[in-house]
């Protein structure tokens, strides 16, 4: 079996930017896969027009050793947009080498060590009330894990503003409501995007009585480790970290040092299934769950149950599908066979490959256009993270 083309599939769906990749070979069998750098599609599809005759001929099989001579067979090696292409790849050979076995992907990883995929939903917010209503109405549906993702500011607009010490004030007010409201048996963390600094994520912090939150996920950027670590020090809410991270590498520091509680792994940005399952291994060795991002599309939902079925130290999967949001990035009309929701949460398939099908005809007649990632700008004007 050889490797015939590689295809690329940029596709808008529900306002946002979606990139699938197809891997066909020569008898026939295909493979999805799936970029997680939403915004950037035309940066990865340029990566994998170069990656596309070294592929053209290989064994699909041989999955290990194409990943090494994609990562490591340029001078410059890594990086988010070549490892987005290099896991939008691998994920597809991963599904091609399934189907072609008869298994479903987590055979290839040592089998699957559960039946189902628990699921935390991501719930966005910008008023108290709208926060503790749709709280409510997820826990009385059975969902016991709540992610929070804040949007006080003003929405709608490509500079909104945000002014990160009037938000920490706000929010530590909304959510020490909420668990007052919702009381302890819920697991509940916040998501602040990297819009805060060190000193205002320690005042954040403060603000709440001890028990508000169980987790706080991207405080501050993560390009200094160091920092991190400074700030590790500072606070007793457990991180949730790793969900830009680009390779094992980038891992490392937050694994071994013990900075991260919660690695936030994203199979579609860290290099793949191949990359995906060693970061999960890292993690085991010390005592870190998987927490894994899943903002885009069924293509990655799928992978990533995959490596959830097949990892011990695995919790939760995000899920942005639930009683009281629906984006509709999963539409039926571009995946008409993908991983359904059963309450909250999915049963692990047993269909050869990743069990996933996208709609090629479809997104070749609706054609794509880019699209941006909102903004944010602080009241004088400056930039601030979105």
């Amino acid at each position: 079996m050889k490797i015939k083309d590689i295809k690329v599939f940029p596709v808008n769906i529900a306002g946002r930017s979606q990139l699938n990749v197809k891997i066909e070979t020569d008898n026939g069998i295909y493979g999805w896969g799936a970029s997680g750098i939403t915004g950037r599609e035309l940066a990865v599809i340029g990566a994998i027009d170069h990656y596309r005759p070294l592929l053209i001929g290989k064994d699909p099989r041989q999955i290990g050793a194409i990943w090494q001579d994609l990562y490591r067979g340029q001078y410059f090696e890594g990086g988010r947009v070549l490892t987005a292409a290099i896991s939008a790849i691998d994920i597809a050979l991963h599904d091609v080498k399934g189907k072609a076995l008869g298994v479903p992907v987590y055979e290839l990883l040592g089998g699957k060590q559960r039946d189902y995929v628990e699921c935390f939903a991501s719930l966005r917010f910008s008023s108290k009330e709208e926060l503790i209503e749709r709280a409510k109405i997820l826990i009385k549906e059975g969902w016991q894990m709540l992610r929070l993702a804040p949007a006080e500011y003003e929405e709608g607009k490509y500079n909104s503003i945000f002014e990160p010490r009037e938000s920490i004030a706000i929010i530590a007010e909304w959510l020490t409501d909420l668990r007052k409201e919702v009381g302890f048996k819920p697991t509940i963390g916040i998501d602040y995007h990297h819009r805060l600094s060190v000193p205002e994520t320690v005042s954040f912090l403060q603000r709440m009585p001890v028990g508000t939150l169980d987790f706080i996920e991207e405080p501050i950027r993560d390009e200094s480790p160091e920092v991190y670590q400074e700030l590790r020090k500072m606070v007793d809410v457990p991180f949730a970290i790793g969900e830009e991270f680009a390779s094992k590498w980038q891992y490392l520091p937050y694994i071994e040092k013990n900075i991260t509680q919660y690695a936030r792994i994203d199979v579609c940005n860290v290099g793949g299934i191949t990359e995906a399952i060693k970061v999960a291994n890292m993690a085991e060795a010390h005592y870190i769950d998987l927490l894994p991002h899943n903002p885009i599309g069924p293509i990655c939902t799928a992978a990533t149950i995959h490596l959830a079925a097949a990892s011990p130290n695995f919790t939760w999967l995000e899920e942005m599908n639930t009683p009281v949001e629906n984006p509709g990035l999963d539409d039926i009309n571009y995946y008409p066979v993908q991983p359904k929701l059963e309450g909250n949460r999915y049963k692990v398939s047993d269909q050869p490959g990743l069990g996933i099908e996208f709609n090629e005809e479809l997104a070749l007649k609706e054609g794509f256009k880019p699209v941006e990632t909102p903004r944010l700008v602080r009241k004088d004007g400056s930039f601030t993270n979105w």
